[in-house]
């Protein structure tokens, strides 16, 4: 909104020369991160409160770890604050003419109103059992259907069918890659963010360590965002690093910068011994959002290694749950996903939740060599 009032205010007036500021991404994205930072840490408290007056606490599974006990009556729904702390200065502060900017916020913001339905549903059966996983799957795999087949099976983005079909595929030169039929593209970029939208949802089990990993995600996709659509001196960074040029997409380092700033904002209150859950309207969401970041900018393969936390999460439960069905009853790991291993293991969550930190910085560290390895 500011970046077109800006605009205008310029035309129209032929003055306020200090406002083409507005225009430059890196401007922005300071002022996005920065607009969601503040928004998070001022109504973090009175958010929290009214959640526990609400008595919308997080139901704690018998079954789990016995340190978990301590959590009941923690208040959860906190993605919910993240939501507009993310979504209010994306708008503020975004080209709204931008497709791309349209398409995260939808898919982040339909996962969401999704998460919500399940956590509220959770809370008032006082249950860890919301919305049924098929209801739920159904939901996920409309709305990314949808939202890409419009993105991609339309004109609306202005690029070839050679260029929105390409897959990316690592260690391989740009010309190589190869180029899928429209709805085989479409369905595995569906894959992409129904995946990535579970597998955060499966790694938010503890103090603050699913949204650690989305901080890291959100700035390796910002960098990867503005590698594949920056322009400097009138020839694209993409060419000199040999990747695709996307016009446009540089853009979604705004977005990605109001993830990092409302991730921050609320890791605040999250980190152990957590004021507040995010719950599924924020794991389902932000899952969704850095997803959709990872097939716009053609970098699906990368968030396998960036976001290696979440596929490890997530196939710590597949295996889990494949091997008790074939082997009758028996379990590979004392408890699925695997972060509840290793506390049933012994090790302190919150030993837990920084070494998986940890692993998260070093795996986003070698997604970033990814760009010149072509």
């Amino acid at each position: 909104m500011f970046f077109h009032l800006s605009i205008w205010i310029r035309e129209v007036t032929d003055s306020f020369n200090w406002l083409n500021v507005f225009r430059y991404t890196s401007t922005r994205v300071v002022l996005s991160t920065l607009t969601a930072l503040i928004i998070s840490f001022l109504l973090s408290p009175w958010f929290i409160k009214r959640l526990q007056n609400q008595q919308l606490a997080q139901p704690i599974r018998d079954d789990g770890p016995e340190t978990h006990l301590a959590k009941v009556g923690t208040p959860t729904m906190g993605g919910t604050l993240i939501l507009f702390s993310l979504v209010i200065p994306t708008i503020l502060w975004a080209d709204l003419s931008n497709i791309y900017i349209w398409v995260v916020l939808t898919v982040t913001t339909l996962y969401g109103v999704l998460g919500f339905l399940d956590d509220y549903l959770k809370i008032s059966k006082k249950s860890s059992a919301g919305l049924p996983g098929r209801f739920k799957l159904v939901f996920q795999i409309l709305v990314a259907g949808a939202v890409f087949y419009y993105l991609y099976g339309t004109n609306v983005t202005g690029l070839s069918d050679t260029m929105k079909y390409k897959v990316a595929l690592p260690f391989i030169d740009v010309d190589s890659y190869p180029v899928l039929p429209m709805a085989l593209f479409i369905l595995f970029a569906m894959v992409v963010v129904v995946g990535s939208s579970n597998a955060v949802n499966l790694t938010d089990g503890l103090d603050g360590l699913a949204i650690g990993p989305v901080i890291l995600n959100a700035f390796i996709f910002m960098i990867f965002a503005y590698a594949h659509g920056a322009i400097f001196y009138g020839k694209p960074v993409a060419e000199y690093l040999k990747i695709m040029h996307i016009p446009g997409v540089e853009e979604l380092i705004i977005f990605c910068g109001a993830v990092i700033g409302a991730g921050i904002g609320f890791l605040w209150y999250n980190t152990y011994p957590a004021s507040v859950f995010m719950g599924d309207v924020g794991s389902l969401a932000l899952g969704g959002g850095i997803g959709s970041l990872a097939v716009i900018t053609k970098n699906e393969f990368v968030l396998l290694l960036s976001g290696g936390i979440f596929v490890m999460e997530a196939l710590s439960v597949i295996i889990q749950v494949f091997y008790f069905k074939v082997s009758g009853g028996k379990r590979i790991f004392l408890m699925a996903p695997i972060h509840h291993h290793f506390e049933k293991k012994g090790w302190a969550e919150p030993k837990v939740i920084v070494r998986f930190w940890v692993i998260s910085f070093i795996l986003s560290l070698l997604a970033l060599v990814t760009l010149k390895l072509h």
